[in-house]
């Protein structure tokens, strides 16, 4: 026998000046193979179309669908209500500008990231459409792609506590985003440059290694590990300049 889920969403939209923040519970029959994604779309079908959450692919692919499920942030179309209690409680991603009930707006926040950890191959040779590609060992290409199978969900910088505390701090996705460039042998950049960008409390120092982002990375992107190889790289760094003044 099928159960009776009871949705509690938070509802509110800031374009709308009659609009107050609180939570509406919503009744739906679950059905099998029932997911987030599944069970928000036919809310919004069958009770209220003014129900408001971004997808796209649906397929764990875009991010999103990323919302705080029962207090974990999680994607909507990778979570199975058959996975959760009966009685399930959504809430729109912190950190992020809010657009209206479980969306918010990511991309604000990632394109300042890619501005400020400038997130481009820094290179002094000048680029020739007719030459072949440059070559690299499999290894390290391996490397590359690991680190770019990030999905920009926003997931670990809303699990970050740090994220939470301060809005400066660039978060796992950006240090993730730091790692791949550093690994890239085509990136001229010096550990030095680096430093410059995430040497700092709003970079690589501001962790405080509680291990949230990689908890809900839907990519199980090995978040801890680039945290703390540039942690040690940076720290490295530090005490070099240290002693060549």
């Amino acid at each position: 026998m099928s159960r009776q889920l009871e949705f509690d969403i938070f509802r509110y939209n800031p374009q709308d000046k009659g609009s107050v923040p609180h939570m509406q519970t919503f009744v739906l029959d679950e059905t099998e193979n029932m997911t987030l994604f599944i069970a928000l779309n036919r809310l919004r079908e069958e009770q209220d179309p003014g129900l408001i959450f971004d997808f796209c692919c649906r397929a764990g692919i875009c991010g999103a669908c990323a919302m705080v499920v029962n207090g974990k942030p999680r994607l909507a179309c990778q979570t199975k209500t058959v996975d959760l209690p009966e009685r399930i409680t959504l809430l729109p991603l912190p950190v992020y500008k809010l657009i209206g009930d479980l969306s918010v707006d990511t991309g604000i926040w990632f394109r300042e990231m890619y501005q400020s950890t400038e997130s481009w191959i820094h290179t002094n040779k000048t680029f020739d459409p007719n030459a072949l590609e440059e070559r690299m060992e499999n290894e390290v290409a391996e490397q590359i792609y690991e680190l770019e199978r990030c999905i920009e969900c926003g997931c670990c910088v809303a699990a970050c506590g740090t994220a939470r505390l301060r809005d400066d701090f660039l978060g796992a996705a950006s240090l993730n985003r730091v790692a791949r460039f550093v690994v890239d042998p085509r990136d001229q950049r010096t550990d030095r440059d680096y430093f410059e960008i995430i040497g700092n409390d709003e970079g690589i120092f501001g962790c405080m290694g509680l291990l949230g982002c990689e908890d809900v990375c839907p990519k199980n992107l090995p978040l801890q590990n680039q945290l703390g190889f540039l942690r040690r790289k940076m720290g490295i760094t530090a005490i070099k300049e240290i002693f060549r003044k």
